[in-house]
């Protein structure tokens, strides 16, 4: 591992390389750029004469620990982990545990894209996008797995349709916001191809999800509904066609159709732009990313076994909890990253963050998330409901509309968030109703 973080530096991808930020939507920016977005909460490391050491191990010990742990302005919260650990095993309570795990999962979160970024430098951007994009949404994963493993299927749709609103809302929204905010006297443009694909694979999703809930509704199904089967085989049906689908959208985003998709400015860097290299090695990455993954189930185990208790006690409604907060936790690392592109006027990288993982959680990890259900003996189905559908409905309908000339000012921005503040709000309000689920068709 010495040797291999020694040496770490010297590895350097080719400099116009399409590389996915979390997702593979972002394909289209150069590697340089979108390397950046994932890595935006860095610290920058001070020089050190630890490279001089004659001991190497002890060297490339402290190197990683310095770039892993202290190289990220998120490093504040670690001691939440501990703190959460300590929680469970003395028995502080659900809100303690709860509250501990949440912010503990939000460093870990960001640095697993940092880990990920590593990694891409040895493999290439071709398997390094892969991995991104198996990584990047991590913690949403496991949650919903969790979740679905302790039959709560109220939490994993929750969480999962929270997630697709916090990328199309908050994260996109805030990042046009503040980047028409800082370039008012620029005319922002992007590259329509990207929005285009991302929508059309998102009204595929949305077609999914309003199947199920017009099945329910309708009055020629009700009697072979009560028991959920129609509407269930429909949604495995549904999931298997959006994984094939999103087996395309990789394919199509980074084989067939890449140089669509790649950022015009970046065919014109500059000789003296200094590249990114990486400053841990492969197998130090690969070792920390698997270590982090553990801590992040283990987090999420605390926050899933607790929600409902934690609910209780903080007096706010599960509903909330799934479709507000645990997406903001999750999504921390690549909303810092989206706002700073867009302040540096680079909207192509912004939306690739922001519509490439929304896209990732509706045709991947939904349809995953079923597919496990049915292997499981579960039922799972994709039938969000009335309230939660109709919310993903018009938050990719109004990011749709409001990308769709390829400029961008502050005002859409303002919109899209305050579409999100006003859904917040509403499941804010709504709670969960007592005795039963308020999350699609739950049958077991």
């Amino acid at each position: 591992m010495a040797d291999d973080d020694v040496n770490a530096g010297h590895q350097l991808p080719h400099p116009h390389s399409g590389y996915p930020g979390k997702g593979p939507a972002a394909a289209g920016s150069s590697f340089h750029d979108t390397i950046l977005a994932t890595s935006v909460l860095r610290r920058k490391s001070e020089p050190v004469l630890l490279s001089h050491s004659r001991f190497q191990i002890l060297s490339a010990v402290l190197v990683n620990l310095r770039e892993v742990i202290l190289g990220t302005k998120l490093a504040l919260l670690f001691p939440a982990i501990p703190i959460a650990i300590t929680a469970d095993y003395y028995g502080f309570g659900s809100a303690w545990l709860f509250v501990a795990s949440l912010l503990g999962l939000t460093p870990l979160a960001e640095r697993v894209s940092f880990l990920t970024e590593q990694i891409a430098y040895f493999t290439g951007p071709t398997v390094g996008g892969l991995l991104n994009a198996t990584c990047g949404n991590a913690t949403e994963l496991i949650i919903a797995l969790l979740a679905l493993y302790r039959g709560k299927m109220d939490v994993v749709k929750y969480s999962l349709l929270g997630s697709v609103l916090s990328n199309l809302l908050l994260v996109l929204g805030s990042s046009l916001l503040f980047g028409g905010l800082a370039n008012l006297n620029k005319e922002q443009r992007y590259d329509r191809k990207q929005a285009d694909v991302n929508s059309l694979m998102l009204l595929l999703g949305l077609l999914s999800h309003l199947l199920p809930l017009m099945f329910r509704y309708s009055g020629g199904g009700d009697t072979g509904l009560r028991d959920g089967s129609q509407a269930v085989w429909l949604s495995r049906v549904s999931s298997i066609a959006m994984l094939v689908a999103y087996v395309a959208y990789i394919v199509f985003q980074m084989k067939t159709h890449r140089q669509l998709f790649e950022a015009p400015q970046e065919e014109e860097e500059g000789e003296g732009k200094e590249e990114e290299k990486a400053v841990i090695g492969f197998w130090s990455a690969f070792c920390w990313l698997a270590g982090m993954t553990l801590i992040i189930a283990l987090l999420s185990e605390y926050v899933v076994g607790t929600i409902e208790a934690a609910s209780m006690s903080l007096g706010i409604p599960v509903s909330f909890i799934g479709v507000i907060l645990l997406p903001i936790v999750g999504n921390a690392a690549e909303h810092a990253g989206s706002i700073i592109f867009a302040l540096k006027n680079k909207l192509d990288i912004s939306l690739g963050v922001a519509l490439g993982s929304a896209t990732q959680i509706s045709m991947f990890v939904v349809p995953l998330c079923v597919v496990v259900s049915w292997i499981m003996g579960g039922h799972m189905d994709l039938d969000f409901s009335l309230i939660e559908t109709g919310s993903l409905a018009m938050a990719i309908l109004v990011t749709a509309f409001a990308l769709q000339d390829g400029t961008s000012h502050y005002l859409k921005g303002m919109v899209l968030c305050l579409f999100y503040l006003i859904i917040s709000a509403a499941f804010f309000v709504r709670g969960t109703p007592q005795g039963e689920s308020s999350v699609g068709s739950m049958a077991y």
